[in-house]
C-alpha cells in the first residue's frame, strides 16, 4: 500500500478516531529570525567598530568611517505603560520582531562569577571582564532575549579612564601609595549593560504623631519650690504628598556589585537614542537577567520610599512615631535600555579588586584596598586625647574634687567624641574594599 503523502502546506493534526489521519493547513510561523548584520568594511572588508570620538563606526585598517544614522530621542524615547493592553502588544512585538542583537554575536560564559557577556563577533578576549577570571566559555550568543530598544553612546574615551581612575584611587589617605600605578596597566572594558527605567507619579496621604517639646513649670516638693522642665507633647498631623518620578533607573543585571551600579545612576537619559546593531560593533553587552516584573517590584519600592521621606518631611518636627501612609500609583511606564560602562579589574597584594567608570560622565564607582596601618593609627589618635585627659583627672579627684570632676567630664566627652569619629572612620574603611 502507498504510504499518503498530504499535499504541500498540510500538516498533521490530532484524530479523534484510532486509525484516522487528519491534516489541514500548516500555521504561519509566529516568529521570524532576527535580522543579523555583517560589520565589515566597504573597503579592505576588514571588522570595523564602533568610534567612541565621533560616534559612528571607523575601520582601523583604512580609515574608512560610517557616521551615525540615529538621531539623539531623549526623553521622547518611547515609553511601554503598565496596562495589560500595553503590555500585551509589547510582549506580541517582542516575540515576533525584537529578538536578538540584530547582529552575530558570541557570548563569554564565566564559571568564576557566573556573567554573561556579549562579545562582538571575532572576539578574541579569554577573561571575565568582571571578575578577571580565565576560566570561561565561548559560544554563540543566543539570539531569542528580548532586544532593547534605546540606549546612551559612549562618549568617555578608555584612555580618559587611566586617569580619572587614578585619581580616584590616590583620593582616599587611607588607600596604599603605590595603589595609583594600578590604574596605568589596567584595562578598560567598554560595556553595555541592561537597565531598566520606570516613569511614575505616587499620591500618599498621611497621619502621624508628631512630638513637640514644650517647657512647664512644676512643683518640686523635696526642694519645696517651683521648676522647669521639658516635655515632649504628642499631636496628630496629616498631610498628602506627591512625587513624580521620571527615569528611575534599575539595574537589569544581577550579577555585579548592586553597590557599585548604585553609584553609577548619574546618567543623563536626555542623550537616548534609539537601538542599532551598530553601536555594538566591537563593544562587549549584557542581556538582562532581572526580568521587567522584579525590576519593577525595585523601582516600586524605592518610590514608595523617596514618597515616604517627602511625608515625613512635610510633619512639623522630626519626632514622628505611629506613622502610617496611604500611597496611589499612577502614570506607570517603562523602558528596556543599554547604558555605557567601562569596567576593569586590578590585583593587589594577590586580592582582585574591581572598578566601573560611567561611560557617558566619567563618573568611577569601585573597590579600593586599604592600608590598615594607618587607619588604626588614625583611629588610636582619635580615641588618645580622651584618654590620656581621663587618666590626667584622676590626681585631682584625690586632691581638688571639684576640678578633677570638670576634668573627668571634659574627659568624657572628648572620648565620645574621639569614638564616634573612630567607628565612622572604621565603617569607611571596611566598605572601602569590600562592597
Amino acid at each position: 500500500m502507498t504510504q499518503y503523502l498530504p499535499p504541500p502546506g498540510f500538516a498533521p493534526v490530532p484524530s479523534a478516531l484510532s486509525g484516522i489521519e487528519l491534516y489541514a493547513p500548516a500555521p504561519e510561523p509566529t516568529t521570524r529570525e532576527p535580522d543579523v548584520i555583517d560589520f565589515k568594511c566597504p573597503q579592505c572588508r576588514a571588522t570595523t567598530a564602533y568610534c567612541v570620538t565621533d560616534g559612528g563606526l571607523r575601520c582601523v585598517h583604512c580609515g574608512y568611517y560610517e557616521p551615525p544614522t540615529q538621531p539623539v530621542v531623549g526623553k521622547g524615547a518611547e515609553a511601554f505603560e503598565f496596562t495589560v493592553e500595553t503590555m500585551t502588544a509589547a510582549a506580541e512585538a517582542a516575540r515576533l520582531q525584537a529578538h536578538g542583537w540584530g547582529a552575530a554575536r558570541k557570548e563569554l560564559q564565566c564559571q568564576n562569577c557566573r556573567a554573561r557577556t556579549s562579545l562582538a563577533e571575532g572576539g578574541l578576549t579569554h577573561t571575565c571582564p568582571f571578575c578577571g577570571s580565565n576560566k570561561v566559555l565561548q559560544h554563540d550568543a543566543p539570539q531569542d532575549e528580548l532586544r532593547p530598544r534605546f540606549l546612551i553612546p559612549f562618549k568617555i574615551e578608555a584612555r580618559a579612564c587611566q586617569t580619572v581612575v587614578r585619581d580616584w584611587l590616590g583620593s582616599s589617605w587611607m588607600t596604599p601609595k603605590a595603589l595609583q600605578e594600578i590604574a596605568r596597566v589596567a584595562r578598560f572594558n567598554p560595556i553595555y549593560l541592561p537597565y531598566w527605567t520606570f516613569d511614575a507619579n505616587t499620591a500618599a496621604d498621611w497621619e502621624a504623631e508628631v512630638g513637640h517639646e514644650e517647657t512647664e513649670r512644676y512643683y518640686d516638693s523635696s526642694a519645696k519650690e517651683w521648676r522647669t522642665r521639658t516635655v515632649t507633647v504628642w499631636r496628630w498631623e496629616s498631610g498628602h504628598a506627591r512625587q513624580h518620578f521620571d527615569d528611575l533607573l534599575v539595574p537589569g543585571t544581577s550579577r555585579l556589585s548592586q553597590v557599585l551600579l548604585d553609584r553609577l545612576r548619574s546618567f543623563d537619559t536626555r542623550a537616548l537614542v534609539a537601538y542599532e546593531p551598530q553601536f555594538l560593533a566591537g563593544m562587549m553587552a549584557q542581556a538582562y537577567d532581572v526580568p521587567l516584573e522584579r525590576a519593577w517590584e525595585i523601582g516600586r519600592e524605592r518610590m514608595r520610599e523617596q514618597t515616604r521621606e517627602a511625608c515625613r518631611g512635610q510633619a512639623s518636627t522630626s519626632k514622628i512615631r505611629n506613622f502610617s501612609m496611604q500611597l496611589d500609583f499612577s502614570d506607570e511606564s517603562w523602558r528596556y535600555v543599554l547604558l555605557p560602562v567601562y569596567v576593569s579589574v586590578y590585583t593587589y597584594e594577590d586580592e582582585t579588586y574591581q572598578v566601573m567608570v560611567n561611560g557617558q560622565t566619567g563618573e568611577v564607582s569601585g573597590q579600593r584596598p586599604v592600608d590598615w596601618t594607618k587607619v588604626w593609627l588614625a583611629i588610636a589618635a582619635m580615641v588618645t586625647p580622651g584618654v590620656l585627659l581621663g587618666l590626667v583627672s584622676l590626681p585631682f579627684l584625690l586632691l581638688f574634687l571639684p576640678l578633677g570632676l570638670i576634668l573627668i567630664g571634659v574627659a568624657f566627652i572628648a572620648l565620645v567624641a574621639g569614638g564616634m569619629f573612630a567607628f565612622s572612620t572604621f565603617q569607611k574603611a571596611r566598605e572601602m574594599g569590600h562592597v
